[in-house]
């Protein structure tokens, strides 16, 4: 028998007071254990998205299964397996951080764990602050609570919406080697995030959403393969006239002061290296080279601009 998805999403819609359309027949599925970036600019229906498998938000049509679990079927039982990281910070001001993490085991049925929560605190780098009223701390360090909090039941799927927003460098790097522990251990991940290197770092798979729409869902190396490109400038110490024909033909093109070359390297092109031989060869007038390479955020950019062909893969 298969192992079902973590996450199972049907023609999932939200409209409200059917005017405003949120989500539109989105199809998706995420596997057991990976770490899926879930992308797009404000308003494209992340939040929206995510609301609907916590139960934040009631939607509108459509079929949602978390580990198999049809949740129109059983609405609480497989969301004791989900955690949620807010964008806004939400907690009771009164507690230690201790007490809101053992309140927190609670709520999902489980009894008071010292040894979970200590780990947790540890992970997150806040055993020091356990016994500090939540209202006393940071906000890096309330936003490390929100973190544990999310985290403190041993859910097998994390949601972690912007969970880096506004804190600092240190949090970041110490979220990310917990993510990545967490999904070694075989924990479910999905993340949004505006820092697109955070993606870039820890996405298995991405998808890109907008106007409530999924336009594509890949691997993230096949992503940066396919869209991506690998970018050569050369500087002559010369001005250069003509370039050789097998430069023309590849698709590199001379700045207007003849100057500078510029080639994009895209998948099944001409390798830079033939590019630098041919200009060699004809004894042109070489004095710097420099490569740049396609990030997630430019090719994210170009796929909302609607460039590239997307191929929606819910799969």
């Amino acid at each position: 028998m298969s192992t079902p998805p973590a996450l199972e999403l049907q023609g999932l819609t939200k409209t409200y007071g059917g005017k405003l359309t949120a989500l539109t027949e989105v199809n998706l599925s995420i596997r057991p254990g990976e770490i899926f970036a879930l992308l797009g600019p404000n308003g494209a229906g992340k939040t929206t998205l995510i609301g609907s498998v916590c139960g934040l938000v009631k939607k509108t049509s459509g079929k949602i299964r978390v580990f198999g679990h049809d949740l129109d079927a059983d609405p609480v039982r497989p969301r004791y397996e989900v955690g949620l990281v807010p964008q806004e910070i939400n907690f009771d001001p009164f507690f230690t951080v201790a007490e809101s993490l053992y309140i927190q085991q609670g709520y999902y049925g489980q009894p008071r764990d010292e040894a979970r929560v200590k780990e947790v605190l540890t992970a997150l780098n806040l055993q020091n602050k356990a016994d500090a009223i939540t209202r006393a701390l940071s906000g890096g360090m309330k936003r490390r609570l929100l973190i544990a909090k999310a985290l403190v039941h041993k859910p097998r799927l994390v949601f972690l919406d912007e969970p880096t927003a506004g804190v600092d460098v240190e949090l970041r790097r110490d979220l990310w080697n917990y993510v990545r522990k967490l999904a070694a251990e075989g924990t479910t991940i999905v993340l949004t995030t505006h820092y697109l290197e955070e993606a870039e770092e820890l996405a298995d798979r991405v998808g890109v959403i907008n106007e409530g729409r999924l336009l594509l869902v890949e691997e993230k190396k096949a992503l940066l393969r396919r869209l991506g490109e690998k970018r050569l400038i050369v500087a002559f110490t010369e001005v250069v006239s003509t370039l050789p024909e097998l430069v023309r033909k590849a698709g590199a093109t001379l700045s207007s002061d003849g100057r500078t070359l510029t080639y994009p390297e895209r998948d099944g092109g001409a390798p830079g290296g033939d590019i630098l031989r041919a200009l060699y060869t004809q004894g042109l007038p070489v004095g710097d080279v420099e490569t740049r390479h396609s990030r997630l955020e430019d090719i994210l950019i170009e796929i909302l601009r609607g460039k590239p062909a997307a191929t929606p893969n819910a799969a």
